[in-house]
């Protein structure tokens, strides 16, 4: 299992575990991760699942896909750490990841 750190824009942290090969956004959703409302199930159609990659796993994580980037454009306050956790799939070596959830989601 993978551990997997979502900070709260109030800064509560909640770290939870997560297998290889899941999405980001699985992962927030197994666990009820406020703030992830992932409402197009992680089909990458919408910006609901939006976070912030801490700089540290930035490349690790990699970059967006252009749809990805599309879809960024519809999520709030986006930043150059903006991801869609729907797009980031869960290996060994992002054990220890750590993103940051935005204020809302749209």
């Amino acid at each position: 299992m993978l551990k997997v750190t979502f900070i709260q824009p109030d800064g509560i942290e909640n770290t939870v575990e997560a297998e290889p090969g899941m999405t980001l956004m699985e992962a927030a959703v197994k666990n009820s991760v406020r703030g992830i409302a992932a409402e197009c199930g992680g089909a990458c159609s919408c910006a609901t699942c939006h976070v912030y990659v801490e700089e540290a796993w930035r490349e690790a994580t990699g970059e967006p896909e252009a749809m990805e980037e599309d879809m960024l454009d519809f999520a709030f306050d986006v930043r150059p750490s903006s991801r869609l956790s729907c797009q980031i799939r869960l290996t060994e070596e992002l054990d220890g990841l750590t993103v940051r959830i935005p204020e809302k989601q749209f």
